[in-house]
């Protein structure tokens, strides 16, 4: 299963949409929301980056989410989504500090 598959599947879950739903919500035709969400969550097709997009509006995270590899890094991700942009800038800030203090 590739990241996105994963990634979508989890936040899907936790908004508890159905595959059907989400797609709607999303824009898809009703008539193929489903089956074209299957077929992302189990890795067959990838969506372009605006369904993406539109997608990570429906389930409330940020795209990059999707598309990141590590967990904890998702985890971040997750978190820094849910925070305002001064509060983005902060924690982008204290990062940058952290990351240049390593040897």
């Amino acid at each position: 299963m590739s990241v996105f598959a994963k990634r979508l599947k989890e936040a899907r879950l936790q908004a508890g949409l159905s595959q059907e739903a989400l797609g709607i919500e999303a824009g898809l035709d009703p008539a193929s929301a489903s089956t074209r969400m299957n077929r992302y969550e189990l890795g067959k097709r990838a969506p372009d980056f605006e369904l993406v997009e539109r997608i990570a509006e429906v389930l409330e995270v940020p795209a990059p989410y999707f598309y990141a590899t590590d967990d904890t890094l998702a985890r971040i991700i997750l978190a820094a989504g849910k925070l305002s942009a001064r509060e983005r800038a902060k924690l982008a800030e204290s990062a940058e500090l952290a990351a240049a203090k390593r040897p």
